[in-house]
């Protein structure tokens, strides 16, 4: 990267972390259950219920304890057309069932995709007059949103954390973020028991999607305190509970450390970014719907790697955290065996080590995506070019091996 450039995005990226103190970030308020969901709603008078999900998690039946609770005093909507990349037209059609029906609140019910269209649903109804592309980007939804909040069924994406919203335009198939803080949903609810029924490749993706969150998080340049003590603990669960509730998805305990472990990788990136395994899982999810968490589970190892040097002291210090090995470990050492714990873990939940969607006539304009969206936003531990994000392209596509 030229000098000129480089030195932009490290100002720009400056200017965010000296600001970090200074801006309006918070975390959701945790609610114990549906009826205390319920009087919170009938305590700050509202009539009427949006609930965002998808066909599959209404189809399993795991809304209809919340519906049948909501439905004792208040009006209830349901929105279950949401798809795995939520897209423009979700949100559109999402919008004027909340008009139609004079709601005034929204519940947010699934993973990252009901979180991501219940935002944006909430983001377009606070901003009539603007697009979602309009808003796509930092700190441009501006006005306040309907009362959200997020009942997460996967523990992984941590959306109930943060102020982001990714979502694919229907025409273009181009996927884009949308990042502001009236995004934060005002309410939570952690409930193990939601993550159970989840197929085995939901449950190892979504948890790999939240420690991907964390490393990049805590690599970053961006970090504080709070974030980097949150990265690190997120980190740690997932090591020791993500296998555990894959191989027994009853392990209660486990689901519940995961559950714990996304929230607190949300909140460590929320603030401190994330990076390159991003910018790259957004661009191939655009193109070709690939879902979020396995693509930034193939992804991470290959981005770790390509950063090298400037990321062996931090990724030595989470390994040294989780107890991968001791202190006594080089830093280049200790980086490659926590790498390797993330092939592994991969490799142990069948997730594969390659993308073969990808095709070789898209890398250009994929990379040329990606930078745009990184690059000078991130602040990543190594500033890469659109030329060496080609190369990762291709590395991801051919896969290594095992």
């Amino acid at each position: 990267m030229n000098f000129f450039k480089k030195a932009y995005c490290r100002t720009y990226q400056g200017v965010f972390r000296m600001l970090l103190p200074l801006l309006p970030y918070r975390t959701p308020k945790l609610l114990k259950d549906y009826g205390e969901l319920v009087s919170l709603l009938k305590s700050v008078n509202k009539k009427s219920v949006l609930l965002v999900t998808d066909k599959g998690v209404r189809g399993l039946g795991l809304t209809k304890p919340l519906e049948d609770e909501i439905k004792k005093s208040l009006s209830l909507c349901v929105f279950d057309e949401t798809v795995a990349n939520p897209t423009t037209e979700n949100v559109k059609n999402a919008v004027k069932m909340y008009n139609d029906n004079a709601c005034d609140c929204i519940v947010a019910f699934g993973g990252g995709s009901a979180m991501d269209c219940a935002k944006a649903t909430g983001a377009q109804i606070a901003n009539l007059k603007k697009t979602l592309s309009q808003m796509k980007g930092v700190l441009k939804v501006h006005k306040k949103i309907p009362l959200l909040i997020a009942v997460p069924t996967t523990a992984g994406t941590g959306s109930e954390t943060t102020l982001a919203a990714v979502i694919t335009d229907s025409e273009t198939r181009h996927k884009y973020a949308i990042n502001d803080f009236p995004l934060i949903p005002k309410y939570a609810i952690l409930d193990a028991k939601l993550t159970v029924g989840l197929p085995k490749h939901i449950t190892s993706t979504t948890g790999m999607d939240a420690l991907t969150h964390a490393v990049e998080a805590f690599i970053g340049r961006s970090t504080t305190k709070q974030t980097r003590a949150a990265a690190l603990e997120a980190c740690k669960l997932i090591f020791e509970n993500l296998e555990k509730a894959y191989e027994n998805g009853n392990d209660l305990v486990a689901r519940e450390n995961m559950l714990k472990a996304a929230y607190l990788a949300g909140i460590a990136f929320t603030q401190s970014y994330v990076g390159y395994v991003h910018a790259i899982a957004h661009s191939l999810g655009g193109k070709y719907n690939i879902a979020h968490g396995l693509a930034n589970a193939v992804i991470l190892p290959y981005v770790l790697k390509r950063y090298g040097k400037s990321a062996h002291k931090k990724l030595w210090k989470m390994g040294v955290y989780c107890n991968l090995f001791d202190e006594k470990t080089s830093y280049e050492d200790g980086a490659k065996l926590f790498i390797k714990k993330i092939e592994n873990m991969n490799k142990n939940m069948n997730i594969p080590n390659k993308i073969e969607e990808i095709e070789t006539k898209d890398i250009e304009n994929l990379a040329k995506t990606a930078e745009k969206e990184a690059n000078p936003l991130y602040p990543v531990p190594k500033l890469l070019t659109r030329a060496e994000l080609e190369t990762l392209y291709v590395e991801i596509k051919n896969g290594e091996e095992k």
